[in-house]
């Protein structure tokens, strides 16, 4: 199987990129570290928001994903055609494998570039994705890795020259995809409204008002 026959499948008009939680009517966009700034008065970086972040987005993967669940580790990385010609799964992925025989097992597509730019024919998006166990990867690393996009913070997802690469989870088991795009925020989207409605009613303090009419919508609340 690949990721690309599992979503024509299972999730047939999704495109695997930021803001999945806009394309599908079963999700939840939850927002994170409530009303704490991401710097401190005297302009350095409040670790207090990276470290509450970090325990929100856990928490919330370990909800949703079981140690013997299969999953897709999907990576979009954004690239310029012509300047760069190989495909960089060692750097995205290398840390964050436990054994690196799963290095071998990784599929990758190229596809255009996916957002709104001027010169957006320049670029192309390399989408890389491994069939994995929970187990095999280092998930606390890859989330924090995601949370610290804009920041000098380590760890850091590597290989990229344009965009920050953007990672997903895919549930193959309960057909649910977890997407952390910052520190703002993450997205997690079903095909089956009840696999994530209990989340919803656990977390949802960590959802903004704006946002809870269209989520009990789609979650037929």
């Amino acid at each position: 199987m690949n990721i690309k026959d599992y979503l024509n499948e299972r999730f047939s008009t999704l495109e695997l990129v930021p803001s999945i939680y806009y394309q599908w009517d079963i999700g939840i966009h939850f927002s994170l570290a409530g009303e704490i700034y991401q710097f401190k008065k005297n302009d350095g970086l409040n670790l207090e928001r990276f470290r509450l972040v970090y325990k929100q987005t856990s928490t919330l993967f370990n909800e949703l994903f079981e140690q013997n669940d299969d999953l897709f580790l999907v990576t979009n990385v954004y690239k310029n055609k012509t300047k760069e010609k190989s495909t960089r799964k060692l750097k995205v992925y290398q840390p964050f494998l436990k054994c690196k025989c799963h290095l071998n097992g990784i599929q990758v597509k190229t596809y255009p570039y996916p957002f709104e730019l001027d010169e957006a024919e320049e670029y192309e998006m390399q989408q890389f994705s491994l069939l994995c166990k929970r187990g095999d990867i280092r998930v606390n690393e890859i989330l924090k890795a995601a949370c610290n996009e804009d920041f000098p913070l380590k760890p850091k997802f590597g290989g990229y020259s344009i965009d920050y690469p953007d990672v997903f989870f895919v549930n193959i088991k309960k057909d649910i995809i977890f997407f952390v795009y910052d520190d703002r925020g993450c997205e997690v989207i079903a095909r089956e409204a009840e696999q994530i409605r209990p989340l919803y009613e656990k977390y949802n303090d960590w959802v903004e008002e704006v946002d809870k009419k269209r989520i009990e919508q789609g979650l037929g609340g």
